[in-house]
C-alpha cells in the first residue's frame, strides 16, 4: 500500500470521525470533507424522511408484492440476546470492546440488551401477531464455541434448536446468519481477522451449525457486512476491535471473504438442503457535482463500498481499480493466495442486501450531505437509493435471487402516558423504501423478501441503547415489549401484502 493510499483512507476515516463527533454536538447538516450540503441535514424524526420515488403510485392498495413476498424482520445476537456469561457462552470482542471505558455510549454492553435468551418464545409470539412470514437472526459464534474452536457447546446449540422449532410452530420463516460481528475474542487474541487461520475455523464452526441445526434452516447467511468489519473496526476503530490500521483492515476483508466461501462450500459438504449467500451492505455511489474529478472519484469510492465484495463473491475476481490503489506490496496483495477467489466466488443461492444510505462523492475523494438525515449523521435518507442499488446488482450481476435483510431508521421514540409509541416517520421512511423496492420489482429485480431493521430496539454498538430502531419498543429497565405504531403499520402492510 502506497503511503498516498494510507493517507487518503486515514482521512476518509478521519472525516467520518468528524461527522459522528458533529451528530453528538448537535452540528448535524454539515458536509463531510469541506463540501457544501446542497440540502440542510434532518436530524431527529420529526420532519419528512424523503419521498415517493417517480412513478410510484402512494394510495393504500395501489402496491401489491409477489403472491409470497417474504415480509419479514431482523435482529442480531450480540445486540438482543443478552445471558453474557450463561450457559457456557464464551466471551466475544464485543464483549471486550463494550466494557473498555470511552468506547461506547454511556458505557453500555450487551450483558442484557434485550434480554431475549430468557424472553425469546414471547418475542416469537410478537412476531406471530405482527404476521412476520421470515425472521432473520444471528448465531452467536462465542455461543456455540466458547473459544472459536473444538467441541461445540451443545447448550447453545439447544438454545437455537428451541429458536428455530418455535419459530416452526408459527409458520415463520427461519433466515440464520453465521456471524454478525460478534468473533470470539480467544480468535481476537490470536490474531483475529488479520491471522488467515481465523477462516479456517469460520469454516469448521459453519460446518458444526449445519450438521446439528441444517434439517431446520431453509436460508443461511455467511458473513454479515464484512464492509463495516472492515471500516468501523479497522480503519475508524468506532467498532471492535477499534483498530486504525488500512494495511490490516484490507487483508482482513480477504480473510472475511475467504471465511464466506469456505462456509459455502462446508454447507455443500454437510448435505443440509438449504440456500446460503452472504449478507453485503451497498451504498449507490453518485458523484456530488459534474465534473470529471467527482466521477472519478466516484467510480474508486464505488469500487471500495460495493465492488470490493460484489465483484469477488459474484464473478470471482477482485476489482483492478481497487487493487491498483492499494498497491502491489499491500498485505492484502501479499495475502491473496491461488485458488483463494475460487473458494471466494464459490456459487451461491442468493444475495443479501442492506440498504441504509447513498453516498455523495467529492472531485477530492471526500463525501457530500445531500439529503435529510436522521437521527444516526451518516444515514442521508434517500428511498431512490434504494431502487438504484438493487436494479445495479441485477442489471452488473445478473438475475441472482436478492432478499433485503436490512434496512431501517432510528428515532426518538418515547413511550406515551397511554402506553404507546407514535414513530410516524418510521411509517413514512418505510413505506418510501417499500415502494422502492416495488417499483425495483416491477422492473425485473428478482427481490424475494424484505426484513426492517429492527424487530426490537437494541444495543445499537457503539451508540449503546442510544438509539431506537425498532418495530417494538423495549422498556429496557423492565424490558416490557410495547410495539410501535410502526409495528400496528406493518402488520396491514403484511396482510395486504403491499401499500
Amino acid at each position: 500500500m502506497s503511503l498516498l493510499t494510507r493517507r487518503r483512507l486515514l482521512r476518509r476515516a478521519a472525516a467520518s470521525a468528524t461527522a459522528a463527533g458533529a451528530a453528538r454536538t448537535g452540528l448535524t447538516g454539515t458536509a463531510v470533507a469541506g463540501t457544501a450540503a446542497s440540502t440542510a441535514a434532518v436530524a431527529g424524526c420529526d420532519d419528512p424522511p424523503g419521498t415517493v420515488p417517480d412513478g410510484a403510485e402512494s394510495a393504500p392498495g395501489a402496491l401489491r408484492f409477489p403472491a409470497g413476498f417474504g415480509w419479514g424482520a431482523a435482529t442480531s445476537a450480540y445486540q438482543i440476546e443478552g445471558a453474557a456469561k450463561e450457559d457456557g457462552r464464551g466471551e466475544s470482542i464485543w464483549d471486550t470492546f463494550s466494557h473498555t471505558p470511552g468506547r461506547t455510549r454511556n458505557g453500555d454492553t450487551g450483558d442484557v440488551a434485550a434480554d431475549h435468551y430468557h424472553r425469546w418464545a414471547a418475542d416469537l409470539d410478537l412476531m406471530r401477531d405482527l404476521g412476520l412470514r421470515s425472521y432473520r437472526f444471528s448465531i452467536s459464534w462465542p455461543r456455540i464455541q466458547a473459544d472459536g474452536s473444538g467441541r461445540p457447546n451443545h447448550r447453545g446449540l439447544d438454545f437455537y434448536r428451541r429458536l428455530l422449532d418455535g419459530l416452526h410452530e408459527r409458520g415463520i420463516a427461519p433466515m440464520a446468519t453465521l456471524f454478525h460481528w460478534d468473533l470470539p475474542q480467544a480468535l481476537q487474541d490470536a490474531g483475529g481477522w488479520e491471522n488467515r487461520d481465523t477462516a479456517g475455523r469460520f469454516a469448521d464452526y459453519a460446518d458444526v451449525v449445519f450438521r446439528a441445526l441444517g434439517d431446520r434452516v431453509p436460508v443461511w447467511l455467511t458473513v454479515n457486512e464484512p464492509k463495516t468489519v472492515v471500516q468501523n473496526g479497522y480503519l475508524w476503530g468506532h467498532h471492535a476491535p477499534g483498530r486504525q490500521d488500512p494495511e490490516a483492515a484490507y487483508l482482513v476483508a480477504h480473510h472475511l471473504q475467504l471465511a464466506h466461501g469456505l462456509a459455502v462450500r462446508a454447507l455443500r459438504a454437510s448435505g443440509a438442503p438449504g440456500r446460503i449467500g452472504p449478507a453485503l451492505n451497498l451504498h449507490p455511489c453518485y458523484p456530488a457535482d459534474d465534473t470529471a474529478e467527482a466521477a472519478a472519484a466516484t467510480r474508486l469510492y464505488d469500487g471500495y463500498e460495493n465492488r470490493l465484495y460484489l465483484d469477488s463473491i459474484l464473478k470471482g475476481a477482485y476489482p483492478q481499480d481497487v487493487l491498483a490503489d492499494l498497491g502491489p506490496d499491500s498485505r492484502v496483495a501479499r495475502g491473496i493466495r491461488d485458488g483463494d477467489l475460487a473458494v471466494i466466488g464459490s456459487p451461491v443461492d442468493l444475495l443479501a442486501v442492506q440498504y441504509y444510505t447513498p453516498i455523495y462523492v467529492t472531485g477530492q475523494g471526500g463525501i457530500a450531505t445531500k439529503w435529510p438525515t436522521s437521527e444516526a449523521d451518516w444515514q442521508q435518507i434517500h428511498p431512490e437509493g434504494m431502487y438504484d442499488i438493487l436494479t445495479r446488482v441485477t442489471r452488473d450481476y445478473g438475475r441472482i435471487p436478492l432478499t433485503i435483510t436490512e434496512n431501517g431508521l432510528p428515532c426518538p421514540d418515547t413511550l406515551a402516558a397511554d402506553g404507546t409509541v407514535d414513530d410516524a416517520a418510521r411509517i413514512d421512511f418505510l413505506r418510501d423504501h417499500f415502494a422502492a423496492a416495488h417499483r425495483a420489482i416491477r422492473d425485473g429485480v428478482p427481490l424475494e423478501s424484505y426484513h426492517v431493521w429492527s424487530l426490537l430496539d437494541n444495543f445499537e454498538w457503539a451508540e449503546g441503547y442510544e438509539q431506537r430502531w425498532g418495530l417494538v419498543y423495549v422498556d429496557y429497565p423492565t424490558q416490557r415489549r410495547v410495539p410501535k405504531r410502526s409495528a400496528h403499520w406493518y402488520r396491514e402492510v403484511i396482510r395486504r401484502n403491499g401499500l
